[in-house]
């Protein structure tokens, strides 16, 4: 097999020790640039820093300084234009910098990598990189609430049919259901901040694994570099993934959610229910039948939730048979956080665009209302002339039995027929078959009456000022 002797070897970072070329094969295979380019900002960012701390210590000059600096500006004004060349060799964005800045600065460049190595620098680029991302997403989920708030409001007063295993349970307003994706999804910004933290700790200045020799000063470059935090134990900072895989995991706890959310309304928006018609905007036809009209978005958000539980089961299984401290496999990292990332992002927007723009149509909603749905209604009933629960409990099945032996609707059984199994009905049980009574008699924290609702919509309220 053929393998490369030349050019490539010099810009690399590594090649002192070896005497032969790198299999060209092997070389694509051990190559990262193609999707860790994406971090050449933070790799930037990174090295100014840490020019500025082995200044401090009096590895460089304030002259060799500033040349650093003017180089790395122009190789941020070079990605900023997308005039950045890569060239064979460049296996990854610290390598593929590196080497640019000494063909523009000259030597000065080679004594940036002093005491550092790429191992806490690809994991102090990761963490800038998501610390940034981290607080794009949270953005959108607070979009996506916002969105649920507003509806809520808007709609407050249309009733609709509440499921349990998918069959009619109880009467539920159509913005309890709207803040019932609201208030997960602000439990899922409380972990994303608190996985953010976690993630604004440096681990720059650990070097390849038992620190840094030449005495900077950690706590500074952590100042420069805006993290709240240094690591503690090189050998633990270096092989550290632990920030890669919580998100992971969390991500596939919100998409769990965001798919269910999609189940619902495609299921609303299907002409067996007719609750929700689909923006347009987020619709597509079909090839062959003229009449479709697909909800896309929706089923995307559903089928990507996949997507995601894979990567993060997949890194789980790259981290689980590691030793300690780093090793090649992390780089498998990047590829799924990248995408997770970008996923999330796209899910998240898209989620509140279909939300934002969907039409409800409350008659239909409320004409899938049925007598049946209160029967626990009629069980409250009972319970407030003086019956036990389990009794009262029996007696409405006992009254739905009935209803159903007749093959008459639960409100038809008259007062003379319902008598014969309790005697505590009176004719005032009519008030049992009005559906926004049913709803209204929820008003404890976290029910569907109108006051409850509105409490909910207020909490929120308190907590998006905040």
């Amino acid at each position: 097999m053929a393998v490369s002797t030349g050019g490539s070897e010099g810009s690399k970072l590594w090649g002192g020790r070896f005497s032969a070329g790198t299999d060209p094969l092997m070389e694509s295979f051990n190559a990262s640039i193609h999707f860790d380019k994406r971090m050449w900002r933070e790799d930037v960012e990174g090295s100014r820093a840490y020019a500025v701390a082995i200044e401090r210590v009096g590895l460089i000059t304030a002259e060799e300084r500033g040349a650093i600096h003017d180089g790395l500006d122009k190789i941020t004004a070079e990605w900023e234009s997308d005039s950045f060349k890569l060239i064979p060799g460049d296996e990854d964005i610290h390598t593929a910098n590196e080497r640019r800045l000494k063909e523009l600065i000259g030597p000065a460049a080679s004594k940036l990598h002093t005491g550092r190595s790429r191992n806490d620098q690809c994991s102090v680029d990761m963490r800038l990189w998501m610390r940034d991302q981290i607080q794009q997403l949270r953005k959108h989920l607070v979009a996506f609430i916002g969105v649920c708030r507003k509806r809520a409001e808007l709609e407050i007063d249309v009733l609709m049919p509440g499921y349990t295993h998918l069959q009619r349970a109880q009467v539920v307003r159509w913005s309890h259901w709207l803040l019932s994706y609201a208030w997960p999804m602000k439990r899922y910004i409380e972990q994303l901040d608190e996985i953010a933290a976690r993630v604004n700790v440096m681990t720059l200045g650990s070097g390849a694994i038992a620190g840094n020799a030449f005495g900077i000063d950690r706590e500074a470059l952590a100042k420069d570099l805006g993290f709240a935090r240094v690591t503690e134990n090189s050998m633990d900072a270096t092989g550290d993934r632990d920030f890669v895989a919580e998100f992971l995991l969390w991500a596939s706890l919100v998409m769990t959610r965001m798919s269910k959310w999609a189940e619902d309304l495609l299921l609303y928006s299907s002409k067996e229910f007719s609750f929700v018609s689909i923006s347009e905007a987020y619709s597509t036809g079909s090839s062959l039948m003229p009449q479709k009209k697909n909800a896309d978005s929706l089923e995307l958000i559903r089928g990507k939730s996949g997507r995601i539980f894979g990567h993060s089961c997949g890194f789980l299984m790259t981290m689980k048979g590691l030793p300690s401290t780093y090793c090649k496999d992390l780089q498998e990292d990047k590829e799924m956080l990248f995408d997770a990332m970008d996923t999330m992002n796209a899910v998240v927007q898209i989620a509140s665009g279909v939300l934002d723009t969907l039409t409800i149509h409350r008659e239909k909603m409320l004409s899938a209302l049925s007598p049946d749905m209160l029967a626990t209604d009629l069980a409250y009933y009972l319970v407030r002339k003086g019956m036990p629960f389990r009794d009262a409990h029996s007696k409405s099945g006992a009254a739905v039995a009935l209803a159903e032996s007749l093959d008459v609707q639960l409100s038809k059984l008259s007062v003379v027929q319902l008598k014969t199994v309790s005697d505590l009905f009176t004719e005032d049980v009519a008030s049992v078959w009005d559906y926004a009574h049913s709803a209204a008699q929820y008003t404890s924290t976290g029910g569907t009456s109108l006051d409850a609702v509105h409490q909910q919509i207020a909490k929120l309220d308190k907590w998006l000022q905040g």
